[in-house]
């Protein structure tokens, strides 16, 4: 991942497509790959593993905000 492409995307919104690639396949890839790696580091940085701990976590913080 390049240093000028911010590490967190929001849901819903892919990177800028970038004319570095010709082939629409590799750049598709390339586009999942980095999603899929910032993703990998967003649930690290988390501490989270599955993608049954966020949901529970989702729902954890769901909870507490409805508390208050």
């Amino acid at each position: 991942m390049s240093k000028k492409e911010p590490r967190l995307h929001l849901v819903g919104q892919q990177p800028e497509p970038t004319d570095d690639f010709d082939d629409s396949d590799e750049l598709d890839a390339m586009e999942q790959l980095e999603l899929l790696e910032s993703l990998r580091e967003d649930m690290e940085d988390l501490g989270v593993t599955t993608l049954a701990e966020v949901i529970e976590r989702i729902s954890e913080l769901h909870r507490q905000l409805d508390k208050q």
